[in-house]
């Protein structure tokens, strides 16, 4: 990387990293031209104003499984595709910030060789595919930073997934933004900025898969790789409008990304889709699992995706709220209305009592297991190069009661949470005493949820965890799908409410309608462990309720 690997000045690491990005950025041809300044609020519409008309039908016009038939097809060249999306992703930089990279001459020349095959080969030929950073990247010189100013140029390779996935024809063309740490439910760093969302300017992507978010949400991208350890992510994907899937940890392989922390094994992070369609998840598990990574890396599961086929009509829980943070009035709607659409589908909708399996100790259990070392390795590189700490990177390591535990205390947080695991297994097993079916029990199927107490929120605000970090801790499989969006005719401030605790208040207090102009507003189901093809299941059956195919 240069002079970069030498300098004592963190700002100047910083310059090295963006001229790079910059650089992938100048490539573009032809020149992006027509986007107004300064950019509006909303960036739907900006793609309209620079790309072709072809650019747009190719961008726009197909889900996953349909381009990827034309391409197989060969109805379209594959360049011609990459090339559309590479442009678009461009557009999408402009308008977010959700690149550290794009790989405009590697995807091109990735494209040619495809389409200089005899036959179309392989179950993702042609597919333009964006990927989450610290993933890393197939090819040579790939370097990675995981948004710490320390590791700026830091070598690094590709991964047991990417391979998997370039095996079976994709062309990878983008690398996207995540926040310092990982640890943010924002994405923001000092090596890349911050990252916006992209139907509203003024509010967050979610984090720590937010560039893939804010990618996904401007069509920049249709399918792509992220990762989650406590919503990273369903929480992005929620707050642009797209699908993204948690699965069970240890069924994808996370061999070969760079992070933080490797080793740590009280929480464990899983690698999962994110996409513009329920389709694709399936799509991506179905492929990944289709390789057998277990033969390569043995911590695995060995469990061949084989979907789910319900014979019955589901039974759904909905947790109205969590036991600690009411959700604000829009995802309070759209669980009302969802659930609505399920019982009028002859689904069975029961509740879900968290405050009896109070999620608030799962929190503290949790906060324990993510920093066993008190936050001393983060830190430290933080520290190494000097670069500022974030707000929210000091809310979540300085003000959860993390601390660095001896042994015999993470023996004991560990022993914890899976007596925690157990009692929420417990209490779901319990769910089938009601009167059941001839056909056999009548224990809930998949919990309907939210996955963040609302819309995206303001930025630098994104400081409880809970809808989506509390399934972390159990290792639950959980699938985000949108809804509506925010209406301040429909979603008004309930100025009667009294907020329970501080956490409470503090998110009660965030909300005006105003604030959240055009915000997408989505669901989570989620299912027990191991349960990955019944909650994607779940989603198809749950999404038939709602009129969609």
């Amino acid at each position: 990387m240069g002079d970069s690997g030498t300098s004592n000045v963190w700002q100047e690491k910083v310059s090295w990293a963006q001229s790079k990005r910059d650089a992938s950025l100048a490539k573009v041809e032809p020149q992006l031209q027509g986007l107004p300044s300064p950019l509006p609020p909303n960036s739907q519409e900006l793609p309209k104003s620079v790309l072709t008309t072809r650019e747009l039908e190719i961008t726009e016009n197909y889900s996953v499984t349909e381009l990827l038939d034309i391409l197989r097809q060969r109805k379209i060249s594959v360049e011609e595709v990459t090339r559309a999306f590479l442009r678009r992703a461009a557009v999408a930089q402009i308008a977010t910030n959700c690149l550290t990279e794009l790989l405009w001459d590697e995807a091109i020349a990735r494209a040619k060789h495809l389409d200089a095959l005899p036959e179309p080969t392989g179950m993702l030929f042609g597919l333009p595919i964006s990927v989450k950073e610290h993933h890393g990247m197939v090819g040579p010189n790939v370097t990675t930073s995981v948004s710490f100013v320390s590791w700026i140029g830091k070598e690094h390779g590709s991964n047991l997934l990417l391979d998997t996935f370039w095996a079976e024809g994709c062309v990878f063309y983008a690398r996207t933004t995540q926040p310092q740490s990982l640890m943010h439910l924002e994405t923001n760093s000092n090596v890349y900025g911050r990252t916006v969302n992209p139907y509203n300017r003024d509010l967050t992507c979610g984090g720590s898969s937010g560039g893939e978010a804010a990618l996904l949400g401007m069509r920049g991208s249709i399918f792509g790789i992220g990762g989650d350890i406590g919503g990273s992510i369903r929480c992005p994907a929620a707050h642009v409008g797209v699908y993204g899937f948690k699965p069970t940890t240890k069924r994808i392989s996370a061999t070969g990304q760079l992070s933080a922390m490797v080793g740590k094994e009280t929480i464990l992070s899983t690698v999962g889709p994110m996409a513009v369609d329920r389709a694709s998840l399936s799509l991506f598990m179905n492929v990944a699992l289709s390789a057998q990574p277990w033969r390569q890396d043995p911590s695995l599961t060995i469990k061949p995706w084989t979907p789910y086929t319900f014979t019955r009509p589901l039974k759904i829980a909905v947790q109205w709220w969590d036991g600690v943070v009411r959700p604000h009035p829009p995802m309070a709607r759209a669980l009302r209305e969802v659930a609505a659409a399920c019982r009028n589908a002859g689904m069975e909708v029961v509740d879900w009592d968290s405050e009896a399996l109070d999620h608030r100790r799962g929190w503290e259990i949790l906060s324990k297991l993510y920093w066993p070392d008190g936050g001393r390795e983060v830190m430290g590189l933080l520290e190494e190069s000097g670069e500022p700490v974030l707000p929210l990177t000091r809310f979540i390591i300085e003000e959860q009661g993390v601390r660095d535990l001896s042994m015999h205390e993470l023996w004991e947080f560990c022993a914890q949470r899976d007596a925690y695991r157990a009692m929420y297994a417990q209490a779901w097993t319990a769910t089938a005493t009601a009167t059941a079916p001839s056909s056999g029990s009548s224990e809930v199927d998949v919990i309907l949820c939210a996955p963040s107490f609302g819309a995206a929120t303001p930025h630098d605000r994104s400081r409880y965890w809970g809808y989506t970090a509390h399934w972390n801790l159990l290792d639950y499989p959980g699938a985000v799908f949108p809804v509506t969006t925010v209406d301040a005719a429909k979603d008004p401030v309930d100025a009667t409410y009294v907020p329970r605790n501080e956490e409470d208040r503090f998110v009660h207090e965030m909300y005006a309608p105003e604030r959240y102009v055009d915000a997408p507003v989505s669901l989570q189901v989620v299912g027990r462990r191991q349960e990955d093809e019944k909650v994607l299941a779940a989603l198809g059956e749950i999404e038939r309720a709602m009129g969609r195919g």
